[in-house]
């Protein structure tokens, strides 16, 4: 019998600091978001990072939780519920971190006597701290509790038709009637390292402007490849005028080089330099979570405003979108079939 795994990032259980401390703790021990080792990473997360960010973050949190709970998990069991109407096989839903975790959604399955599961990763574009670690938890959790399993990974989707037709026509009906100058793809940011180090090359990565729009093997894994064809491809798709839009990169830690240019930088720039109206979008998500709802909506809104800027148009993700529901009820359909 066949079935499916949706996994998203995931949440505190609460937005209590103690709650975000425990999920922070999970969240950036993990080897490949912060890959130094292991002696380092503990020191850094252990010793000072979770002795100062949690009250930050609960505070944060705070800010966009709903009644029903954190928002990624509301917006995920919506999206589950859907699909799951849709679909010939069963699905369940985990979270790389925080509950319900992978191996509680692999027994869920199992427990239905699923013993071939597509795992789906929610995020469109490929790196190592979001689709990578997924498939190597989700690896290791079956060797060592559920062998009987076989598993398939739905590739990144990035510049799939379906999803660049989804992700492009609920940009143009969420600015419908509105007014923009600019529209900015914000992207999650990671390590530049991250890229060199998913380079199955060895060789092409250079991040120098050129490498991502030559021909390589090493787009395969390319995070920042995937954010800028994705950008490419919507704007092809809406047919957007050249410099009325741009890619940036937005949540970043201190101390190391991450991939540029910095979504707060770019936002206040345009304000600084005369731009009244402008539009954004969060492609590397899935689901509204507390980097869009309040890194974006609420604190690069502000700073725009606050530079001069008059208009910020936060664009929602897919989240439950009945389209984007359809495109993965039939993308599961086909795998199912086959």
């Amino acid at each position: 019998m066949k079935g499916v795994l949706l996994v998203n990032l995931g949440s505190p259980d609460s937005p209590e600091k103690k709650d975000v401390k425990k999920y922070l703790r999970q969240f950036l021990m993990d080897e490949r978001v912060i890959d130094e080792p292991l002696w380092l990473r503990t020191l850094l997360v252990k010793g000072i990072i979770l002795n100062t960010r949690p009250s930050k973050s609960a505070k944060a949190y705070k800010k966009i939780w709903w009644d029903e709970g954190s928002p990624l998990i509301v917006l995920s069991k919506r999206l589950l519920r859907k699909v799951d109407n849709l679909t010939s096989v069963n699905v369940s839903l985990a979270m790389r971190y925080g509950n319900p975790s992978i191996f509680d959604g692999i027994k869920e399955l199992s427990d239905k006597g699923v013993t071939e599961i597509l795992l789906i990763p929610l995020y469109p574009q490929h790196a190592m701290a979001s689709t990578e670690t997924i498939l190597v938890l989700a690896e290791k959790i079956r060797k060592e509790n559920f062998s009987h399993i076989d598993f398939t990974n739905l590739p990144a989707f990035y510049n799939h038709p379906d999803y660049i037709r989804v992700l492009s026509n609920s940009i143009q009906d969420h600015l419908k009637g509105k007014e923009w100058d600019h529209l900015l793809f914000s992207y999650h940011g990671i390590p530049e390292r991250h890229i060199r180090k998913t380079d199955i090359t060895n060789s092409h990565c250079k991040i120098d402007g050129k490498c991502c729009e030559m021909t390589s093997p090493a787009h395969e894994f390319c995070y920042r490849h995937h954010c800028y064809e994705t950008t490419k491809k919507v704007a092809e798709y809406l047919e957007l005028k050249a410099g009325s839009y741009s890619s940036s990169f937005q949540s970043r830690l201190a101390g190391q080089p991450w991939l540029k240019p910095y979504t707060d930088a770019v936002v206040e720039n345009f304000a600084k330099n005369g731009t009244k109206k402008m539009a954004i979008v969060t492609p590397a998500f899935v689901s509204d979570c507390l980097e869009t709802l309040e890194e974006i909506g609420m604190e690069a809104k502000d700073d725009f405003i606050e530079k001069g800027g008059e208009q910020f148009h936060v664009i929602p993700c897919l989240n439950d979108n009945d389209s984007w529901v359809k495109v993965l009820s039939r993308w599961i359909d086909e795998w199912a079939v086959s």
